[in-house]
């Protein structure tokens, strides 16, 4: 396991300390939790849930129906 070593300024390390507490995590682990949801290489449950959760988007024919017709291009 690796180690790494990192400079905070006060007011940083202050927000860690309050995050890490209020989620009864070691800033160790804390930081390294952070560190994993940053690197890693899929989507989150939560994104993977909101599949289905809204109307289909529509496709391009029913986008551009209400934008009318367009003007006759000018010859060069």
């Amino acid at each position: 396991m690796g180690q790494v070593t990192i400079y905070l300024d006060d007011e940083a390390e202050s927000q860690m300390v309050e995050a890490a507490q209020s989620e009864h995590l070691s800033k160790s682990k804390w930081v390294a939790r952070l560190i994993k949801s940053q690197v890693a290489n899929e989507w989150p449950k939560s994104a993977i849930e909101l599949a289905g959760a809204w109307k289909e988007f529509p496709d391009l024919e029913e986008l551009r129906s209400s934008l009318g017709q367009d003007v006759e291009r000018e010859l060069f």
